[in-house]
């Protein structure tokens, strides 16, 4: 890996950008925007109050016509503001650490740097979308996403990959969803049987959609609950978040369907339910196997090898394979502790996928 790319995800590392806060991720997509316009590309925004998302165009050189490569990335984090007081940065051997250097600021300075190597040699046009809010769902960038998508010969995903560095062929669907109740307050001694309590609506409702998807293959995390106010007040109010994976469309049509057909065990209680974000489930098929074997054999000729396999995770990367879209995904450099305090990314790795995506920008991606 070159001094300038270590230098450069130095430099983003200390930029810390948690989803959602405006400000920090502001500041880190000042330096990302000039280190892009720096490498060859225009570079334009999509803004949002919670976080533009960047995106950035590389004209084709030497090469006439056809459609774009679609590379995908994020630069928010899960990390807050002040993690890297007792998470720093620091390089030891083939191991950086540092919050956001695995997921996935590694994949943005490894592109940036293949784009520095390759902007004089011919090249078809790329695209680049840098999303500000991936870590939970993308909620604001779906429709730049799909809208890229359609205009797209194939579409580059840059999250990390599985462990080892194989890559990303399928993901499972992925839904935040809000449950939400409405009770009637009412004193918990005086007069009980005047309330409606929201609090043990809402449980009821969380054992019953806990029913629905133990009865199929899917995954459902209560991830927070919140209502009431006071131990001698029928609670008003209350809702809980929820997390669901999904491995296919099926389930995930069916799941979604119980959710939106909720209704209220308490005559006098409401309930409601909505989507927080929406990720379908991307099942791998012909144009994603066909963009595979292309990766495989362009890192075949430059000495790497490279498998590949559905996995777990959701991303951005979903909304374009479940469209049917040639979609890969994983081309981040290999390391690990996506999302713990342990996250690190492999300095070798880094130079690995910086040449591969040097090697696949200039190859004859066709499908």
């Amino acid at each position: 890996m070159s001094s300038a790319t270590l230098e450069a995800l130095h430099r983003y590392t200390l930029c810390e950008s948690p989803t959602g806060d405006a400000r920090a991720l502001a500041v880190l997509a000042g330096v990302l925007d000039a280190d892009a316009a720096r490498a060859g590309f225009r570079t334009t925004r999509e803004t949002h109050p919670t976080g533009d998302h960047l995106i950035w165009t590389l004209p084709a050189h030497g090469v006439t016509g056809g459609d774009p490569i679609l590379l995908l990335s994020h630069y928010d984090t899960v990390w807050p503001v002040g993690t890297l007081a007792g998470m720093p940065w620091t390089v030891d051997g083939d191991v950086i650490r540092g919050p956001g250097v695995y997921d996935t600021k590694a994949g943005i300075a490894a592109l940036l740097s293949a784009v520095e190597t390759i902007k004089d040699r011919p090249h078809p046009a790329v695209r680049v979308i840098v999303v500000a809010d991936e870590e939970i769902g993308s909620p604001t960038a779906g429709d730049l996403v799909r809208a890229e998508a359609a205009r797209a010969r194939a579409v580059l995903g840059l999250e990390p990959p599985h462990p080892g560095g194989d890559l990303k062929t399928g993901r499972r669907g992925s839904t935040r969803a809000r449950i939400e109740v409405t009770g009637v307050e009412a004193h918990a001694a005086l007069d009980p049987d005047a309330g409606a309590n929201a609090i043990d609506e809402l449980v009821d409702q969380l054992i019953r959609m806990r029913s629905v998807a133990a009865s199929r293959p899917v995954l459902l995390n209560t991830g927070t609950i919140a209502g009431g106010g006071r131990t001698n007040v029928v609670a008003g109010s209350a809702h809980a978040d929820l997390g669901l994976r999904f491995a296919d469309p099926d389930d995930e049509e069916a799941v979604l369907g119980e959710l939106r057909r909720l209704r209220p065990v308490r005559a006098r209680a409401a309930v409601s339910a909505r989507l927080l974000s929406h990720r379908p489930t991307w099942r791998p098929g012909p144009a994603g196997d066909a963009l595979l074997e292309q990766v495989r054999a362009v890192a075949a000729g430059i000495g790497q090898s490279v498998g590949g396999r559905p996995a777990d995770g959701a991303a951005d990367t979903n909304t374009t394979g479940a469209l049917g879209r040639p979609t890969v995904d994983g081309l981040a450099p290999r390391g690990g502790g996506a999302h713990a305090r342990t996250e690190w990314v492999s300095v070798a790795g880094i130079a690995e996928r910086t040449a591969l995506l040097a090697a696949l920008l200039t190859a004859p991606i066709a499908l």
